[in-house]
């Protein structure tokens, strides 16, 4: 679809994948670009409107579906890590994932669905991960809330098809964000991840692997288990 003219929402934008993908937005030239934060009074990035939208706030997410009736792309960002390790520490955090990372991006999708079917369709943007294919056991259960949202990504492709609404998952390793500063691996930059996405939007292409790590894994998922997981 065309991204020039267009008018995007993108959730948790504040910083990090989800502010990239409000600026790559603005710069392949969206009319609007709506940056969905939960403190909008401190959101000042240039060119972005700030949109009161907290994904587990079901009353924010209805609201935010009114504010913007003329959206044309919806990117669903929002994300958190929080979860314990396999065997220790409480749920609460896994808790937490699930709703911001798998029912958030349901809220926000089924309450967008309309507005863009309503426009011809449009885009609906899900940020996934390699962990939706494959989990540790340092962070099982984000893994099992990004699996459960990739889950929800293939469901919504299918009923969204008829309402002519292109849905496209993004499949990425680690990212260089605040996040993963700790982290001591190859990171891939925001801005590379959501280029690839504009990209994959203008050609209407429903994934995006945006590194090696993703199209290696996604590879592996035809194979033997072990592929996967070598220690096996």
């Amino acid at each position: 679809m065309k991204i020039e003219g267009s008018v995007a929402v993108v959730t948790g934008a504040n910083r990090g994948i989800g502010l990239a993908f409000a600026q790559a937005l603005l710069a392949r030239g969206a009319a609007k670009v709506y940056a969905g934060v939960r403190r909008p009074e401190d959101f000042t990035e240039p060119g972005l409107e700030p949109l009161r939208l907290d994904v587990t706030d079901h009353d924010q997410v209805a609201a935010a579906a009114r504010a913007v009736p003329d959206a044309t792309i919806v990117v669903n960002n929002a994300g958190i890590q929080a979860g314990p390790a396999l065997l220790e520490g409480p749920l609460d955090g896994a808790r937490r994932e699930l709703e911001v990372n798998y029912l958030g991006t349901w809220a926000v999708s089924r309450a967008f669905a309309p507005v863009l079917a309503a426009g011809g369709g449009g885009a609906l943007v899900n940020m996934l991960s390699v962990a939706s294919w494959r989990s540790t056991e340092r962070f099982p259960s984000y893994a099992a809330s990004k699996a459960a949202q990739w889950s929800l990504t293939n469901a919504l492709r299918v009923a969204l098809r008829d309402q002519g609404t292109l849905v496209v998952g993004v499949h990425v390793g680690w990212v260089d964000t605040d996040a993963t500063v700790r982290v001591d691996e190859p990171k891939t930059e925001p801005a590379e991840v959501a280029a690839q996405t504009m990209d994959a939007i203008a050609r209407d292409e429903s994934e995006v692997l945006v590194d090696d790590t993703a199209r290696r894994v996604r590879a592996a998922l035809s194979g033997p288990l072990d592929l996967l997981y070598p220690a096996l």
